[in-house]
């Protein structure tokens, strides 16, 4: 069954190569499996185009840290439009693993307990999504030991330069984002004394997208 890495899409030309280099360490850890990588919104091919040129059934992961409409309307929509099976596994976040890599990246960053933590998302006015968003602020807290609020890039408030203004002492800014671009641009500009990389850049990322889909694997053939 062909793997298929569903991505928002980014006009970042790093942030699309982000995307592509997971798919290439995908190559590698499942050797014998198909990968293709497609974009849900502002970048070609789209997962209709992708799903077009697949004979084979297929999995989808789609690569986002809450389930906003993107997840909930346009990946089933592009499903539907090309006529092609596919299965579609739960999103990423808010996972267990990618919670231990933000607190992985946070103490490499410098952060100690007792320095405040902001989680910054991109942003989204569905409250499902901010609701997702909250969760995984909550069990970066249970895991830190720390009190975590959350700040976003973009659409909803607080701004993560809000939230880093109204924080008193050193802040550390946990980026809640899989690629770098403009909204992690915002990060790294907010003032935050610490800054972490986005989730792509940790293992447990790579090690999650083979667990869903060997998962799906496992579900298709029982079924």
């Amino acid at each position: 069954m062909t793997l298929i890495l569903v991505a928002h899409g980014t006009r970042s030309a790093e942030g699309t190569a982000v995307t592509y280099d997971l798919a290439d360490q995908a190559r590698d850890l499942l050797p014998e499996v198909p990968v293709r990588v497609a974009f849900a919104d502002v970048r070609r091919p789209n997962l209709t185009d992708v799903l077009r040129t697949v004979h084979d059934p297929a999995v989808v992961v789609p690569l986002f840290l809450s389930a906003g409409y993107h997840v909930r309307v346009d990946v089933p929509a592009q499903i539907a439009a090309s006529g092609r099976p596919a299965s579609t596994t739960p999103h990423l976040g808010p996972a267990h693993p990618l919670i231990a890599a933000t607190h992985d990246h946070l103490t490499t960053a410098g952060w100690r307990p007792g320095i405040p933590v902001i989680l910054a998302a991109a942003g989204s006015t569905d409250r499902r999504a901010q609701s997702e968003t909250r969760k995984a602020a909550l069990l970066l807290a249970a895991r830190t030991g720390s009190p975590v609020t959350v700040a976003y890039a973009a659409t909803a408030q607080p701004t993560i330069a809000e939230a880093v203004a109204a924080t008193p002492g050193p802040t550390a800014v946990a980026t809640w984002l899989l690629a770098p671009g403009l909204f992690h641009k915002r990060i790294t500009e907010s003032g935050a004394e610490i800054t972490t990389p986005p989730l792509a850049a940790h293992p447990k990322l790579l090690d999650l997208i083979a667990r869903r889909y060997t998962e799906a694997r496992v579900y298709e053939s029982a079924a």
